[in-house]
């Protein structure tokens, strides 16, 4: 049986393996890669500090989740679907590697973090739409060289 998260060195790791799905998800990796064009590497350790902070309690995380976001959104629409999806592949991730209390907190913070996102993102204006207003993209997954 896996043990619970207990060091910031597992929250990486938890981190790291949940982007390692994410990236590559037909539904949710375009977000990441095409429209944020998420530098892992520098985002890693801010994503890192905050369920550092959150789940043991370490204060190394400083500033809001939400904003970036918001912006994300007014570029491309954030829908329940996609929120759904984040968290289908972060429980699954965290029931892989983990379990235990801490774990489950994971889980549930996400949950908490995906619905009042979710909901606040509701109240702002939708993403600007593009040329004809229907933008249509196929994803699949990324060859790696």
């Amino acid at each position: 049986m896996p043990r619970d998260i207990e060091e910031r060195a597992d929250c990486e790791r938890l981190v790291r393996a949940f982007y390692g799905r994410a990236l590559e998800d037909p539904l949710i990796g375009w977000l990441f890669t095409d429209v944020a064009r998420l530098d892992l590497e520098a985002h890693v350790p801010r994503i890192t500090s905050f369920w550092e902070t959150v789940l043991l309690g370490a204060r190394s995380y400083a500033g809001g989740a939400f904003a970036p976001h918001a912006a994300l959104h007014m570029r491309a629409e954030l829908r329940a679907a996609h929120f759904e999806r984040w968290l289908v592949l972060w429980a699954a991730t965290v029931d892989e590697l983990f379990a235990g209390e801490r774990a489950e907190l994971a889980k549930a913070h996400a949950e908490r973090v995906a619905h009042a996102f979710h909901g606040r993102l509701a109240t702002l204006p939708a993403a600007a739409p593009s040329g004809s207003g229907l933008h249509v993209t196929v994803h699949g997954p990324r060859s790696v060289r």
